[in-house]
């Protein structure tokens, strides 16, 4: 006998594609995710492919991987897609070494981080009934 399936860990009006071992820190990673957040994923491409930052061309792969399972694995709507979260977390750090003045040494750290984005499909979306304020 085996375990019950797992629920999905997202609805089924959106798509998720993970970057991990990015080799940057999650503080600039965290600028260029900042940018997209909200966004419809067109104007999010086009975001990054205009940013000046290094980090920007990885970003986009990302972007556009969670895009390609939003279509092909969830079979939803690229036109209507909008880029609802994209955080940053910490990954492993490595510690190196400089040697300075009088015998010492300095530690260097080159920390790696992991992007998540996120993206929903909007025509899916069940319409929310607004109520009128009094």
């Amino acid at each position: 006998m085996s375990k019950p399936k797992a629920p999905p860990k997202q609805a089924e009006s959106e798509a998720r594609a993970v970057l991990r071992m990015v080799r940057i820190s999650p503080q600039k990673l965290n600028l260029v995710a900042q940018s997209i957040r909200g966004l419809s994923a067109e104007r999010a491409l086009n975001e990054l492919a205009f940013s000046r930052k290094r980090i920007a061309l990885d970003v986009r792969k990302c972007l556009q991987s969670a895009i390609a399972n939003a279509e092909n694995n969830h079979e939803l709507d690229i036109d209507s897609l909008v880029v609802t979260q994209a955080h940053v977390g910490k990954n492993l750090v490595l510690k190196r070494s400089n040697t300075r003045a009088r015998g010492r040494g300095a530690r260097i750290e080159k920390p790696f981080s992991q992007l998540t984005i996120v993206v929903r499909d909007l025509s899916r979306e069940p319409a929310i009934a607004q109520e009128e304020p009094a």
